[in-house]
């Protein structure tokens, strides 16, 4: 019997769906998402992005993350072997009225896009005290 491996390697999904104005093809980036009472961080990774090649918009309560890699140093090269592919990255979410969409900040590192998604306060657990009698 051959064991699990831990790590799987997964294939780069493309993009389907309603085509982009953006010449050259759009794959999704893995996403991690953890929540705790503050809110909720998100982790994309793009690799070969930099952060003035991504961008993080909000539109009726939508999220939408863009990732812009320049196909132009992989031009010139004759591969023996690849599994990567060069492409941007699209990502789309639909955030609830739970986020204080004012208060989301992003940044970009390595090649991993990072955003915080605060809660609103009121949406914040809090600890109410009880008194006696």
């Amino acid at each position: 019997m051959t064991p699990e491996p831990e790590l799987a390697t997964r294939e780069k999904q493309e993009v389907q769906g309603t085509e982009k104005t953006r010449p050259g093809r759009y794959f999704v980036p893995n996403v991690d998402i953890r929540e705790d009472e503050n809110g909720l961080k998100l982790w994309a990774d793009m690799p070969g992005v930099s952060e003035k090649d991504v961008e993080v918009s909000l539109k009726d309560g939508v999220l939408t993350l863009i990732g812009a890699v320049s196909p132009a140093p992989y031009d010139k090269l004759t591969p023996l072997y690849t599994e990567y592919n060069v492409g941007n990255y699209f990502r789309q979410f639909e955030l609830n009225e739970v986020i204080d969409e004012a208060q989301i900040k992003a940044r970009m590192r390595n090649g991993v896009l990072e955003v915080e998604l605060p809660k609103r306060a009121q949406a914040r657990p809090r600890r109410i005290e009880v008194s006696a009698g």
